[in-house]
């Protein structure tokens, strides 16, 4: 019984967070950043994200959509973004964790990108909701 108190104690005190600091906070935003730096740096797919962004929100403007049109764009935008980013990260994990080929992380990247895929193709289905009959 005491062997157990003690377990549960040593846990409580691994998970238990530390008290609230802005400078923690603030650092965490300079953490953040230096991964939006990182990921705009070194992958491809945000060069084309980011062009389609600038593209859908020019598009956007230029036909006047409504307020709520603008929410779904904007959550299909951040929608493909956060997948991507974490498609990077599982990437990047998978690559250190296991430098060499194998088949387990081959699948555990196919279906990260598959997940990137079909964001990307519900916010193509959205613009073409919102855009296909503003400019017919």
């Amino acid at each position: 019984m005491y062997l157990q108190k003690l377990k549960t104690d040593a846990y409580i005190s691994m998970v238990k967070s530390p008290k609230f600091s802005a400078h923690s906070r603030l650092l965490s935003f300079k953490y953040a950043f230096e991964g939006f730096r990182h990921f705009f740096y070194t992958e491809h797919n945000a060069w084309l994200h980011a062009f389609a962004t600038v593209m859908i929100i020019g598009v956007s403007f230029a036909v006047g959509i409504s307020a709520s049109e603008w929410i779904a764009i904007v959550f299909s935008i951040a929608l493909v973004w956060i997948t991507e980013m974490l498609n990077t990260a599982v990437e990047k994990s998978m690559d250190h964790l296991s430098p060499a080929s194998h088949p387990q992380v081959k699948l555990i990247k196919d279906v990260a990108a598959a997940a990137v895929l079909t964001a990307a193709v519900a916010a193509c289905i959205v613009a073409f909701i919102i855009f296909i009959p503003k400019l017919l």
